[in-house]
């Protein structure tokens, strides 16, 4: 596993604007009906990574216009509750989602946008303008390195215990961590 110094990766110097894989309307990432985008590229690396395949900035294919508008249009389902950012590294593909997730809160200022990263919070917090900046257009952000030694297959959403379900909007506003008030695997004393 990997541990980056603060804005030692740079995700215009990283990532090739690809994406490894969309998918569209499934119940796994993330609370309610979603849509999914698996970014290409992590730095992390670590041991026991459900998806090893996303490491390579090169693997999948490229992000493009027309996808896009797919995503768009999946997400305009009144079924849909929103989109989750997975990869891969999403904090290391800034210079596509960061239009995706703007468009979303423009056209379609309902939907939730969650994102998994192997950046704590703490750490987020001293990274780059553009990850903080797709920091601050997320709802939810479930924050950590999977670490094997804590594994737990009980878990919400994630795959070791420390990591965290963060309610990332009133997190910026208090200034500290706020765990996500529908957490419901007992997890939260933990944190």
């Amino acid at each position: 596993m990997n541990n980056p110094k603060p804005q030692e990766w740079k995700a215009e110097e990283l990532s090739q604007g690809r994406i490894i894989d969309y998918k569209a309307f499934n119940f796994v990432d993330g609370e309610g009906v979603r849509c999914s985008l698996y970014v290409s590229g992590c730095m992390f690396h670590c041991e026991g990574c459900y998806n090893v395949a996303t490491w390579n900035f090169k693997a999948g294919i490229p992000y493009t216009p027309e996808l896009e508008e797919q995503i768009m249009a999946d997400l305009a389902q009144p079924y849909v509750q929103g989109l989750t950012l997975l990869g891969g590294e999403p904090f290391l593909n800034t210079g596509i989602l960061l239009p995706l997730v703007k468009r979303i809160r423009r056209e379609l200022p309902t939907k939730d946008i969650w994102s998994w990263t192997g950046y704590t919070w703490e750490e987020m917090l001293l990274e780059t303008p553009d990850k903080l900046e797709l920091l601050s257009y997320l709802d939810i952000l479930v924050d950590g390195r999977f670490d094997r030694t804590k594994k737990n297959l009980m878990l919400q959403f994630r795959g070791s215990s420390n990591q965290r379900i963060i309610d990332v909007q009133k997190s910026l506003a208090q200034n500290k961590v706020i765990i996500w008030d529908k957490l419901n695997d007992g997890a939260a004393a933990e944190q």
